[in-house]
């Protein structure tokens, strides 16, 4: 089971820590997708763990020592990155 919040919510320009927890599950890699409305799901970013720069949008992505939890930091959001941001076990 994986777990994200339903809504999460920021102003333009203020960070935003988005993150997904799956305690049973012991990810062979993590996959971040964003989707757009009427737009199929972009990758954002991948990881095995530890911490990887996020170029677009721009931020940062960390994946736990144990691989059963992750987030993806959005650094400065805009509002042109508002969209679904959905995690992806490997």
């Amino acid at each position: 089971q994986v777990q994200q919040r339903p809504w999460a919510e920021t102003t333009e320009g203020t960070g935003l820590n988005l993150t997904c927890l799956h305690p049973k599950i012991t990810a062979d890699s993590t996959h971040w997708y964003r989707q757009f409305p009427d737009q199929p799901p972009q990758l954002v970013a991948t990881a095995v763990r530890g911490t990887k720069p996020v170029l677009e949008p721009e931020g940062s992505l960390w994946v736990s020592a144990d691989r059963q939890s992750s987030a993806l930091w959005l650094g400065r959001p805009r509002r042109g990155d508002a969209a679904v941001y959905y995690c992806a076990l490997g």
